[in-house]
C-alpha cells in the first residue's frame, strides 16, 4: 500500500474526530437568547452542559487534546500541546512515528526505543494538515493533525441534542473537530419552521464551521481451534446481508492465542456513531482484552433517521434487518477465530443499549446474557417480544439522563419510540424471565431479581444523578461472563 493510498483512506474519515470542542449560542426564532437549555451528546457518553443566562454554551469531550490509542501490547497516549506532540507507550515497546503531508510525502520517520517521545512540529514541516502514523508490534494508529487539533481516524463527530421545556428538541451534528460561534435556533413547541417538517426533530445548522452454568446435563460441546489463530489488532470485516455489504470491526487482543475457545462480546454503538467510535468509548474492552476475549463493533445504517447510522429497533432508525446482520456477523467470525458459542454476549450504549435489549428479545438462542446502557425497550418492540428462553440482563441507567429519560415515555422526536423507562424495563424482563419475589440490593448496589427461571438474573444498576453514559464494564463484564447458554 502506498503512502498516498494510506492518506486517502484516512482523509476519507476526516469527518470523524476523537478530540472535539464546540461553543456558541442558543436563541429562539426571534433571536432572544435561551438560558438553561439542556445539551447532551447522543454518541459520546456522559457529556452534557446547559446554556448560561445569555444563551451561551461550550462543550468538549475532554480537557485537552489527548487520545489513548491501542498498540499491540499496551495503550499509546498521544497528546498535542500547541506545536509539541507528546507520545507515551507504557508497554515500553519500541514504536515508529511517521509524519506525512497532504500529498502523502513523508516529512519525518523515526523509531523510538524509549517509552516516551516528544516531537516539535515546527521543526518537521509547516503544514495545515498532516497525517500521523504510529506503529508498534505491527499495530498501527492513524491520526490527523489539523488546525491545532488532534483527530483519531475512526471516531464519530458529536451529535448534540438541545432540549428546553416549551420548545421542540433540536439536533445538531458537528462537521469539524473545532467549531466556534455556532448559532442554534430553537422553535416553540407546535411551531412548524419553514425548513423542517413538524413530524421530525429540528436539525440545526451552523453559520460557522465509546460462569453460572445452566442446569443442562449435556456434555460441553467440543470446539476445534485448528487454523483459528489470528493476528492481534482491529480488523475491518464485512458480511453480505440481503444484498448489502454490512461492516464491523473484529478486535483481537494480544492475549488471544487461538489454542482454546474464548467468549465473544458484541458491542453496539449509539445513533450517529460507528463501530470504531464504540471501540474507542466502551468500558468493556480493557477488561475483556486481559482474558483473550474477542469483541465485535458492528456499524449500523441510516435510512429513517436524520442523526446518522442507527439500529432497526422498531419504528426507528434503520431500514435494515439488524438481527439478521448480527446473526450473519457472528457466524462469519466463528469461522475465523475460536469462539465458545455458549459464551456470546451483547452490550451497547444509547441506541446500542436499545439494540442489546432488542437482541435479548430476538436472539436469546445466540446471546447468553446482555448488558444494555442508557436505553430501554420501546413499547412497539415490547408488544411483540417473546424470547425463546429466559435470558440474563444487567441494565445501566442514570436518573438525570436527558436523552433517554429514566422515567420513560415518548422520545420527543415523533419517531414512534416510546420507552418503558428504567423501572418499566426492569419489571418487563423480570416478568419475561419468570422471576418471583421482590428485587434485592446486590453487592454492587444494584437492584436484582435472582429467583428467575433457568438460573437467570435481572439487574438494574441506577446511578443517582447519572446522565447519558456508557455502562460500567467493571460491573457488567463479571455479570455477563458468569452466564453460559443452556
Amino acid at each position: 500500500m502506498t503512502l498516498k493510498s494510506i492518506f486517502g483512506g484516512i482523509l476519507a474519515t476526516a469527518v470523524i474526530a476523537s478530540a472535539w470542542t464546540i461553543d456558541g449560542v442558543v436563541t429562539n426564532a426571534s433571536g432572544k437568547p435561551l438560558a438553561n437549555v439542556d445539551i447532551n451528546s447522543f454518541n459520546y457518553a456522559g457529556i452534557s452542559t446547559k446554556t448560561d443566562t445569555q444563551g451561551k454554551f461550550m462543550l468538549s469531550n475532554g480537557d485537552d487534546m489527548s487520545i489513548a490509542g491501542v498498540a499491540a501490547q499496551g495503550k499509546l497516549s498521544v497528546k498535542r500541546d500547541g506545536f509539541m506532540l507528546n507520545i507515551a507507550n507504557p508497554s515500553g515497546n519500541s514504536f515508529k512515528v511517521s509524519l506525512m503531508d497532504a500529498l502523502g510525502k513523508v516529512q519525518m520517520q523515526k523509531e523510538f526505543n524509549s517509552s516516551t517521545a516528544s516531537i516539535d512540529l515546527k521543526k518537521v514541516a509547516d503544514q495545515k494538515l498532516m497525517i500521523l502514523k504510529i506503529s508498534s508490534n505491527s499495530a498501527n494508529e492513524n491520526y490527523i493533525l489539523s488546525r491545532g487539533a488532534l483527530m483519531k481516524a475512526g471516531d464519530p463527530m458529536a451529535t448534540l441534542m438541545f432540549a428546553l421545556d416549551g420548545y421542540q428538541q433540536t439536533v445538531y451534528t458537528m462537521k469539524a473537530e473545532v467549531e466556534t460561534n455556532v448559532k442554534i435556533v430553537m422553535e416553540k413547541a407546535g411551531a412548524t419552521p419553514a425548513s423542517s417538517s413538524s413530524s421530525k426533530p429540528i436539525v440545526a445548522s451552523s453559520s460557522s464551521a465509546k460462569p453460572v452454568a445452566s442446569s443442562s446435563s449435556k456434555a460441553e460441546e467440543f470446539v476445534s481451534c485448528v487454523g483459528k489463530t489470528y493476528q492481534a489488532g482491529d480488523h475491518k470485516m464485512s458480511v453480505n446481508v440481503d444484498g448489502k455489504n454490512r461492516t464491523y470491526i473484529m478486535h483481537v487482543p494480544s492475549s488471544y492465542k487461538g489454542d482454546k475457545a474464548v467468549p465473544l462480546v458484541v458491542d453496539y454503538h449509539p445513533i450517529g456513531g460507528s463501530g470504531q467510535g464504540q471501540l474507542s468509548g466502551t468500558t468493556y474492552k480493557s477488561l475483556t482484552d486481559q482474558e483473550g476475549v474477542i469483541s465485535l463493533y458492528p456499524d449500523g445504517t441510516g435510512g429513517k433517521s436524520m442523526m446518522g447510522a442507527g439500529w432497526n429497533v422498531g419504528p426507528c432508525c434503520s431500514n435494515d434487518d439488524d438481527v439478521k446482520f448480527s446473526r450473519e456477523m457472528i457466524k462469519a467470525v466463528e469461522e475465523k477465530v475460536c469462539i465458545d458459542k455458549k459464551r456470546v454476549y451483547a452490550t451497547g450504549f444509547s441506541m446500542g443499549g436499545g439494540m442489546s435489549n432488542h437482541v435479548a428479545c430476538y436472539m436469546s438462542d445466540i446471546y447468553a446474557a446482555v448488558a444494555p446502557a442508557a436505553m430501554d425497550l420501546n413499547k412497539t418492540n415490547s408488544a411483540t417480544c417473546n424470547p425463546e428462553r429466559p435470558i440474563s440482563i444487567i441494565m445501566f441507567r442514570g436518573t438525570a439522563d436527558n436523552v433517554c429519560r429514566y422515567q420513560g415515555g415518548d422520545s420527543g422526536f415523533n419517531d414512534g419510540l416510546n420507552f418503558l423507562g428504567a423501572e418499566g424495563n426492569f419489571k418487563f424482563w423480570a416478568q419475561k424471565n419468570g422471576c418471583t419475589g421482590s428485587p434485592t440490593t446486590n453487592s454492587n448496589g444494584c437492584q436484582e431479581y435472582s429467583n428467575c427461571q433457568g438460573g437467570t438474573k435481572v439487574v438494574l444498576c441506577t446511578k443517582q444523578g447519572g446522565g447519558h453514559e456508557q455502562g460500567d464494564g467493571k460491573v457488567g463484564w463479571p455479570f455477563l461472563k458468569s452466564f453460559t447458554m443452556p
